[in-house]
């Protein structure tokens, strides 16, 4: 019982995660070459 709930968590937190990382990616990555072309 306890492997399968910590299983189902690292599933749920990688996810996530994984999602979460693509979010913040996307942005990030844009905003940096916006940065860098202005600074430039």
């Amino acid at each position: 019982m306890f492997d399968t709930l910590s299983n189902l968590n690292w599933e749920v937190i990688f996810q996530l995660a994984s999602i979460g990382l693509i979010v913040i990616a996307g942005p990030a990555v844009i905003f940096l070459l916006a940065f860098r072309n202005g600074n430039l």
